[in-house]
């Protein structure tokens, strides 16, 4: 499942038939249809669909507030307003892309893959094809399996510590016949290996007396 979508679209009947094309299409939508719905849902999502004529404001405005939320949400403007002057106002208020309706959806969701994959490029990613992690300054390191199986718990605790027992379970060990420091030893070098590469420390904290923390949020890939 993907990070929420904001869809804020006042006619019900079109908010339900992009709701459910993008939810056939992967996406996890949050669907508002007023500015002060959309408002409450913002720090939730990564990304944003906006109509501009709202029953209690302009998509415009909603859009400069949201961007100045978020400097990373990708944007998206869908409107029937097409002339020039509303395409620029949109563009140079903090939209990343402005599409006019009626839009083709397969483009549309072509346009979301795209403002998703710059996002990655911008944060922390864990990679299970190539099993590697990758920074947002681009550094790369191939991981082993255990090595991916402790990050991709860690990263999917969201922040919050996850316990050596979670962990040695999570990469199919018994708790009561393992060896706590064989994991110690795992995390110390795998933190030595991303500073040699790195030039810089793992946000891989121990969590005292309970496990260990990423301290950085990391996007599965």
């Amino acid at each position: 499942m993907t990070d929420p979508l904001l869809l804020l679209e006042d006619e019900l009947e079109l908010q339900d038939e992009l709701s459910c094309f993008l939810l056939a299409r992967g996406w996890n939508v949050l669907a508002a249809s007023t500015i002060a719905e959309a408002m409450s849902l913002i720090d939730r999502v990564q990304m944003a669909i906006c109509d501009v004529m709202l029953p209690d404001g302009s998509g415009f405005d909603f859009v400069s507030s949201l961007r100045e939320h978020s400097a990373q949400c990708g944007i998206v403007m869908l409107t029937a307003r097409s002339g020039t002057h509303d395409i620029v106002t949109g563009l140079h208020g903090g939209a990343d892309h402005y599409l006019v309706k009626p839009v083709n959806l397969l483009q549309l969701d072509a346009t979301l893959h795209a403002l998703a994959r710059r996002a990655l490029r911008h944060c922390w990613v864990l990679e299970k094809a190539a099993l590697a992690l990758r920074s947002p300054d681009g550094v790369i390191l191939e991981l082993s399996t255990g090595e991916w199986q402790l990050l991709s718990v860690l990263a999917a605790a969201r922040g919050n510590a996850v316990s050596r027992k979670d962990i040695v379970q999570a990469q199919g060990h018994e708790w009561l016949e393992f060896d706590q420091r064989r994991l110690d030893t795992q995390v110390s070098r795998l933190r030595q290996r991303w500073r040699l590469v790195a030039g810089h420390e793992l946000p891989l904290k121990t969590a005292h007396r309970s496990g260990y923390v990423l301290t950085v949020e990391v996007e599965l890939a």
